[in-house]
């Protein structure tokens, strides 16, 4: 299995969530099911802002080096015990510096933590939307430049997609196709069509979410043309309201349409979910049968920043 929509922030097991705060000395609640409930969305989530509200504690957390690295290390042994073969993690540098450290020192301590990982991984540095991210987002950029071919594999931008619209940042979006590095956006998630077509239109070759692409016939065709992938994450999307339930989730929409899949978790602990999960959700909702779980798993390996090494030995895994 392969996660290719995977954020740090979103991920950090519960317990080493507590042993993080213990050792800063930031308060949690008491029991493990209560701190669960903090870090976890509820039944009654009303939209993607209400979801993100659910990643204050974990953004805290990680400001100092040895939380950065434990954090790291915490996921990725996770994900290997969960049979994943391979993954890429994303996480904003510009949101650990508010206790000294810089978006270069975040992005070193992370990648020095992924050199002991079980499993092989990219990581994807994440730009943020917003009114006063912008010199942030150039600084993500710069910092991208330096390490892109020594760990760090894409460049992505998230946050809050209704609050500020993807065309916002076209300056970033250009910024990063002259540095010749992949670029991902979060689109059509918050968002209509429109945001995933000014998303592909500035270079994008993957989308996170993208499932309101549907609202539009032309930005499905321009998926299909541009053979642009759409990283797929169900259960994040039933708990911000796009969707009413698994049944509802237009995987076979956007495949009897030729638009590129792959299926993630998106934020395993903020969505209380597993890629094994996800998987077991859609292969009964959408009646998947063998064969086309075997072609989304095929296409997932094709769509990794992985090496050409790592992707071959990926597909020879492929069930």
């Amino acid at each position: 299995m392969i996660d290719l929509h995977l954020h740090l922030d979103g991920s950090i097991p519960v317990d080493t969530a507590r042993r993080l705060a213990a050792a800063q000395g930031i308060p949690v609640p008491e029991t493990r099911e209560e701190l669960k409930k903090e870090m976890s969305v509820v039944h009654d989530c009303k939209n993607l802002n209400d979801y993100l509200a659910r990643f204050q504690l974990a953004c805290s957390l990680l400001h100092v080096r040895e939380a950065i690295s434990e954090s790291i290390h915490a996921l990725m042994n996770e994900l290997h015990q969960e049979g994943l073969l391979y993954a890429e993690v994303r996480f904003a540098p510009q949101k650990s510096c508010l206790q000294g450290l810089t978006q270069r020192e975040v992005t070193e301590i992370a990648l020095e933590a992924l050199k002991d990982s079980p499993i092989p991984c990219g990581l994807i540095l994440s730009m943020m939307r917003g009114d006063d991210t912008h010199e942030a987002n150039k600084e993500t950029i710069e910092v991208a430049k330096a390490f892109y071919g020594k760990g760090v594999v894409a460049i992505d931008l998230a946050g809050s997609e209704s609050l500020f619209p993807t065309h916002h940042f076209t300056e970033e979006f250009a910024l990063v196709r002259e540095a010749g590095i992949p670029l991902i956006v979060h689109a059509g998630e918050a968002a209509g069509a429109e945001s995933v077509r000014e998303a592909v239109m500035n270079g994008a070759v993957r989308i996170g979410h993208g499932v309101r692409s549907l609202e539009d016939p032309e930005v499905v065709q321009l998926l299909v043309d541009k053979k642009v992938m759409l990283e797929l994450c169900p259960t994040s999307n039933l708990q911000t309201g796009i969707f009413p339930s698994y049944e509802a989730y237009p995987i076979r929409q956007l495949m009897d349409a030729g638009v590129r899949v792959c299926v993630n978790t998106d934020n395993m602990t903020v969505s209380d979910t597993t890629l094994a999960k996800e998987w077991d959700h859609l292969i009964e909702a959408a009646q998947l049968s063998q064969e086309e779980v075997h072609a989304i798993l095929l296409d997932t390996v094709e769509a990794t920043f992985a090496p050409d090494k790592i992707k071959e030995q990926l597909r020879k895994a492929v069930p």
